[in-house]
């Protein structure tokens, strides 16, 4: 008889997307290479680019999606977001 101890593993395999990647992987993301990479993320987290897991060095790639949405307009479609020149012309339209 032979006992095992702890979770087997299961006969269910699917892939997993990581969520937090190396950023070897995140430089992948945006076409560079490490290199490119890390001489830009100075400019890239000065325009907002997320910042690595404090605790893993991971970044994540939903908050670079996220990122990449705001900076190319389309980040708030369809939830009533408006722009600083949206804003600027209806203030400018109740004042007459």
């Amino acid at each position: 008889m032979t006992q095992t101890h702890g979770p087997q593993p299961s006969s269910v395999r699917f892939p997993v997307q990581p969520r937090l990647v190396p950023a070897t992987k995140a430089a992948r993301y945006l076409h560079l290479t490490l290199p490119e990479f890390m001489e830009l993320l100075p400019a890239l987290q000065h325009q907002g680019f997320p910042r690595a897991c404090p605790i893993t060095g991971n970044y994540d790639l939903v908050a670079i999606d996220a990122w990449q949405d705001k900076r190319s307009g389309l980040a708030g479609s369809g939830s009533g977001a408006q722009s600083s020149a949206e804003i600027a012309r209806a203030r400018l339209a109740t004042l007459g």
